[in-house]
């Protein structure tokens, strides 16, 4: 290929992909080589509910006209029973290509959607992921030695996952609801009611947090809580420090019984983080308190790297 034509070929629109959530629906446009050329954002599969196809084809709009006729690859909740067309679960173990070979074809194979993943859990309760199975098969495409060997993830978030990988198939994983339980407390009890919700919970008393379940790691989480609002109405804490202590907490409790349920002497202590940065730096805290090592892949690269791939499996 000449200079031309590789130019060309990273500038020129050649698929699009989706990550399509509860709440909002991001779209890339990709240049043939997988390049992130241009974003949309719309509705989430709750709000697109019966009218997928038209909140799709508006958002194609604004890339018209050629951008109409690319092939897509969509993932997360688009695939759920409230999406456009369900993709059924697949069972681990599961390897990138099985992943690609069981997408859902719509629009006579001009668009696909990504499936979830289910399992039995470490605890032998069956377990589900959407849209965070593209994230891992991006991670192995943006750090290869993911792909060798047996490797923990964690990818934070309102349902926490963490993910046993061997030679690239996810084998299990586990959910810890710690986000959704955080934000049930943080707006619906006494506590930490009062709290700005604008403000980080992270700094000393995220830390004081952990300190305290480190002190006291036998202790049941719900024996813990209340300080939450013990401490207020001792004088101890502010509002807004009560919100970091119970983060703390929180992610500290989700951080040692997911050591505890993946401990395997064959594999390094090394947890890799998939997400966001004010949330995985949180983890790569807790997890340092308690002895880990963490490596951080961005959650978004993850999302597009990973529907890109599954887009050139796929061709």
């Amino acid at each position: 290929m000449d200079s031309g034509a590789a130019q060309r070929a990273e500038t020129e629109p050649g698929f699009i992909t989706g990550d399509w959530g509860t709440s909002r629906l991001r779209l890339f446009l990709c240049s043939a080589e997988g390049a992130l050329l241009d974003t949309a954002e719309g509705p989430g599969a709750v709000e697109a509910h019966g009218r997928h196809a038209a909140v799709f084809e508006t958002l194609l709009a604004r890339w018209a006209p050629r951008c109409g006729e690319l092939p897509a690859v969509l993932c997360g909740m688009v695939g759920s029973n409230i999406g456009w067309s369900e993709a059924r679960y697949l069972p681990c173990a599961a390897k990138p290509d099985q992943i690609a070979e069981a997408c859902v074809a719509l629009q006579e194979g001009r668009i696909r959607i990504i499936p979830g993943l289910s399992c039995r859990n470490r605890y032998a309760a069956p377990d589900f992921m959407r849209g965070e199975e593209t994230q891992i098969l991006g991670a192995l495409i943006l750090v290869p030695a993911l792909a060798r060997g047996r490797h923990l993830l964690c990818l934070p978030g309102t349902h926490t996952k963490w993910v046993w990988l061997e030679d690239g198939a996810v084998v299990d994983f586990l959910t810890a609801p710690v986000g959704e339980i955080f934000a049930l407390l943080a707006q619906h009890s006494v506590l930490v009611r009062d709290r700005d919700p604008e403000q980080c919970v992270a700094g000393e008393w995220f830390a004081n947090g952990l300190q305290a379940f480190a002190r006291l790691p036998g202790a049941p989480l719900l024996h813990r809580l209340f300080e939450c609002r013990s401490r207020r109405l001792n004088g101890e804490f502010t509002a807004q420090q009560s919100a970091a202590y119970l983060s703390g907490l929180l992610i500290a409790s989700d951080v040692s019984g997911a050591l505890h349920a993946f401990s395997d002497p064959t594999a390094r202590r090394t947890v890799n983080l998939i997400g966001a940065p004010q949330l995985t730096d949180l983890y790569a805290i807790a997890l340092g308190a308690q002895g880990g090592t963490t490596t951080f892949v961005d959650g978004t690269a993850a999302a597009v790297a990973g529907l890109a791939h599954v887009h050139r499996l796929l061709a």
